[in-house]
């Protein structure tokens, strides 16, 4: 029998062979440590937050956050991730700004990407955890293939590392789906290739959601997944259609600019690692404050990676009158850039809410539209800038839920025309 000789038949054989068979195998079982691993890290984070934003400020006596708050806390988040940058090996992960990185990490860089995320995320960056998780997922897989002889070889641990790194985040998107989609997003893969990873992926990202669910029922703890809960299914309108694209224009220019921030911080940090990260700090804690003073809302709504906050902006529109919209995307557009440069984390998180913020404000004060498709319009736009288009589609459907349906229009819309626009300025601006 003549061996097939086109990738896709050679993608065939090795997926049937006995050491690929093995590989899903190994693929599942790392999946449940690496999971245990990630849902240590984020309930650490989830229970440090609220120590920090909500236990400590009430024991102080503050009936409210003050607004000074989040320059005291992303100060001490610059010092902390400046020394952690400098000192470890890794130099704490891969900047922000420059987009979501999912190449393998060594394992010697785990620890200092746990402390320079885990300090940042705490106390204010904004930015997310989907980074980190990817980091510290594929790093640990390495570390476990190391000993392992048959799988310890370059492009079997690629694919282990990109497992690794699934089952890590499995949960935080809401859906295991959405941490295979990223990778073959993001890495560029042929159809061959695309193959040979995709199932690893969706084997440990599976594990780790049933880890994940399993342990967040048993235990009781939270890990702060992002998620809109009872989102009600509205029917799309002409309005909500003809508005679509300005919309995702408007969303997507302005998540360009601050990636431009981003990386001219990037640049501007380099040489005086320490003092530029504690200046940025200072520089998001800034906006934070000024964005309670100007609005008597909480300062924590600029800080932190937005996750929180995204359920009641999308549930409780009316709590934001269109003023503090506009100093809520302009106070957290200043911070999310600076902290794309100096901290490290993940770009997704923010973009999400920042969209949303900008659809509830489209919602206020442009006629004839709805809530739920400008908050479909404005997440799918963000996230398709971040250079994610397919992982937002269809992040941004998993997220309105029951509402899905009737919005896919307009999602897919958003997200081709925020692609367009990207990529008619990112030459002129990108590295």
């Amino acid at each position: 029998m003549q061996q097939p000789t086109s990738a896709a038949g050679a993608a065939g054989v090795v997926m049937h062979s006995r050491g690929y068979l093995g590989l899903l195998l190994f693929a599942a079982l790392i999946g449940v440590p690496l999971s245990l691993a990630a849902f240590g890290f984020l309930v650490a984070v989830h229970e440090l937050e609220h120590q920090v934003w909500h236990a400590l400020p009430d024991a102080l006596g503050y009936d409210a956050l003050p607004a000074w708050w989040a320059i005291g806390t992303l100060g001490i988040a610059g010092l902390l991730v400046g020394l952690t940058v400098r000192h470890l090996p890794g130099h704490g992960g891969h900047v922000p700004a420059l987009g979501l990185a999912t190449g393998a990490s060594p394992p010697s860089v785990v620890p200092g990407v746990v402390l320079a995320a885990g300090a940042g995320l705490v106390l204010g960056a904004v930015v997310g955890p989907e980074a980190p998780l990817i980091a510290i997922g594929g790093g640990l897989a390495l570390l476990s293939v190391r000993r392992v002889s048959q799988l310890n070889r370059g492009e079997t641990s690629v694919v282990i590392a990109a497992a690794g790194s699934a089952a890590a985040i499995s949960a935080i998107f809401g859906n295991p789906l959405i941490a295979a989609v990223i990778f073959l997003e993001v890495m560029g893969l042929g159809r061959r290739q695309t193959m040979l990873v995709v199932l690893p992926c969706l084997v440990s990202s599976g594990v780790g959601a049933l880890v994940f669910t399993g342990l967040g029922r048993w235990s009781g703890l939270e890990i702060g997944e992002l998620a809109i809960p009872n989102l009600e299914a509205a029917q799309l309108k002409v309005a909500d259609v003809l508005w679509a694209l300005p919309i995702a224009v408007t969303v997507a220019l302005g998540t360009w600019a601050v990636f431009v921030l981003g990386r001219r911080t990037a640049a501007w940090v380099e040489g005086r690692i320490v003092a530029a990260t504690v200046g940025a700090g200072l520089v998001a804690g800034a906006s934070a404050a000024v964005y309670a003073l100007a609005t008597d809302h909480s300062p924590a709504e600029v800080a932190l990676s937005g996750q929180s906050a995204l359920g009641t902006l999308a549930s409780n529109p009316g709590a934001w009158s269109a003023g503090a919209l506009v100093m809520l995307l302009l106070c957290k557009g200043i911070a999310y850039g600076v902290c794309l440069g100096a901290f490290r984390g993940g770009p997704v998180f923010p973009a999400i809410f920042l969209g949303a913020a900008a659809g509830v404000l489209a919602y206020s004060v442009l006629p004839g539209t709805a809530l739920v498709p400008c908050l479909a319009v404005g997440m799918a736009a963000g996230v398709a800038v971040v250079g994610l288009p397919v992982t937002g589609a269809l992040l941004v459907v998993l997220l309105l839920g029951d509402a899905a349906t009737s919005q896919m229009p307009v999602v897919i819309l958003a997200v081709v025309a925020a692609t367009v626009v990207h990529g008619k300025l990112s030459p002129v601006t990108e590295p």
